[in-house]
């Protein structure tokens, strides 16, 4: 009886499973295929919680020359990817953390640290350009999937172990599988194909694509070599991304050269 009712168990979260796999086919920006299960109200919907809550913990700056100049680069960018820059909430936080960040939802959030270790604008324009990359490849929508999707297997391994004497090694191992094998790679896949979408963008705005390495290696410099190795990290190695970024700049320079031409150059202008 318990043996059958297992069954029925493993059968439902399966066909579940299986389900979700076979209707939430997506593709992203690049071509690359995804797999969505939450809608974008819901995700929109997490992101401005999610910046309400960053915005009162962290003191935000929405007037000044850091808030212009952050805006401008914003806009420039975000009107290269014909998006409406007025639907868009920009905030500068006084954070000495090198940090930006791009949420569903149309919000953006830059750290008073990332304006300092980007040098120039076409720097700061290749990190937010990475940070609204994600947001058009819907990234934090396939993240969210890839948890709902792992969980739903560790609970199928779980009916299917029920008793057995190595279901806690199998859950277990079925976790580090899932953050190594899964989880990890996806995410350095999410910021090598920001870094892709960036390029492009910034480029497309009239900023310096070039700039994306100087930006990469400053990084570098700024973690002092203590960053965790690759396959434990949820982002490349800089090194990774710099050669990346460089194997693109062929394709990427002649799109902001075409910028340029046709008068595309912002006139942002970094704080002194």
């Amino acid at each position: 009886m318990f043996a059958r009712a297992r069954a029925v168990r493993l059968f439902v979260l399966l066909a579940v499973f299986f389900t979700a796999l076979i209707t939430a086919c997506a593709n992203s920006p690049t071509g690359r295929s995804q797999l969505i299960l939450v809608g974008d109200a819901q995700m929109n919907k997490m992101g401005a919680d999610s910046f309400s809550a960053l915005s009162e913990e962290k003191q935000a700056i929405a007037l000044g020359p850091e808030f212009n100049y952050v805006r401008c680069i914003a806009d420039a960018i975000l009107t290269a990817d014909g998006r409406n820059p007025l639907e868009w909430e920009v905030k500068v936080f006084n954070d000495d953390s090198a940090n930006a960040f791009a949420l569903p939802g149309n919000k953006i959030g830059v750290h008073t640290g990332m304006i300092k270790l980007a040098q120039t604008p076409s720097q700061l324009a290749a990190v937010m350009g990475h940070e609204i990359g994600h947001v058009d490849a819907r990234h934090g929508a396939e993240r969210v999937s890839l948890n709902m999707t792992t969980q739903l297997a560790q609970q199928a391994t779980s009916v299917l172990m029920a008793g057995h004497e190595y279901q806690s090694t199998a859950l277990a191992a079925l976790g580090l599988g899932a953050q190594f094998g899964i989880l990890l790679p996806y995410s350095r896949e999410h910021e090598s194909e920001a870094d892709t979408i960036g390029l492009y963008l910034m480029a497309k705005a009239g900023f310096d694509p070039s700039a994306a390495v100087e930006l990469w290696r400053n990084m570098k410099r700024a973690s002092g070599g203590k960053a965790p190795p690759e396959f434990m990290s949820t982002h490349p190695s800089n090194d990774s991304r710099i050669k990346a970024i460089q194997s693109e700049l062929q394709q990427a320079t002649p799109i902001y050269k075409n910028a340029l031409d046709k008068g595309q150059n912002p006139d942002c202008r970094k704080p002194s």
